[in-house]
């Protein structure tokens, strides 16, 4: 690298934060992309691996993803055992349909978070009878008493009990509102990849997110949550 390059280079590293930086040779969006690209990258070559039939490759696969897709399942269902069994089912109908991934449509991570969604949909289905038996307003008067006991002064909820509610909230919400905002917030998908794990355009995401939030906040505000 040439004295006059370097210069130009150390010059963009040092602009200071709010400054006008359009004029630097690279831009926070192009290093996402650039990452985004390396990740969907080594995911493709991960799968590829699996093809081959390399069992390292597969353990690999699990590795890197149980907890994504665990988190998902134990957000829908609340419930660890359920959660866990259908983390299972969902590498079961990975190992069987994986042939099907195509690099081209999308990255490995919207593929599996939509295989999952797939299967909880069908898991909602067969379970619903059984869920309207146990009804979430029996555990209401519970929810605001543990409020009410653990509530600091400003209002706010720690660690533990705060993530207890937040499931409870999330459980109140339609499963699209519900999805959309798991997806979205929780899972950190983008609007684009939510839209392809939904199959709904992109306005569509929005508008559910959107609503979703204002419905979780109020189900949080009126069990004395500030959010």
């Amino acid at each position: 690298m040439s004295l006059a390059a370097a210069a130009t280079v150390s010059i963009h590293l040092k602009t200071p934060l709010g400054s006008n930086v359009t004029s630097a040779p690279w831009s926070w969006s192009s290093l996402a992309a650039s990452a985004r690209k390396r990740q969907v990258d080594a995911e493709t070559s991960l799968v590829e691996r699996c093809l081959a039939g390399e069992q390292g490759a597969w353990d690999e696969l699990v590795k890197t993803y149980t907890k994504r897709v665990y988190s998902i399942c134990y957000r829908f269902t609340n419930r660890e055992n359920e959660a866990q069994d259908l983390t299972q089912d969902v590498f079961l109908r990975v190992f069987k349909s994986l042939a099907s991934f195509r690099a081209g449509e999308g990255s490995f991570t919207v593929w599996l978070t939509r295989l999952t969604r797939n299967l909880l949909v069908d898991h909602y289905r067969r379970t619903k009878h059984d869920r309207a038996t146990d009804s979430l307003e029996e555990k209401l008067p519970v929810l605001e008493e543990r409020t009410a006991q653990y509530a600091r002064a400003d209002g706010l909820l720690a660690g533990r009990e705060a993530s207890e509610l937040l499931q409870i909230a999330l459980e109140k919400l339609s499963p699209e509102l519900r999805e959309t905002v798991i997806l979205r917030d929780l899972q950190e998908l983008e609007y684009r990849e939510i839209a392809r794990v939904l199959d709904v355009p992109e306005g569509t995401v929005k508008s559910r997110l959107n609503r979703g939030r204002a419905e979780l906040a109020r189900i949080l505000r009126r069990n004395r949550v500030t959010v």
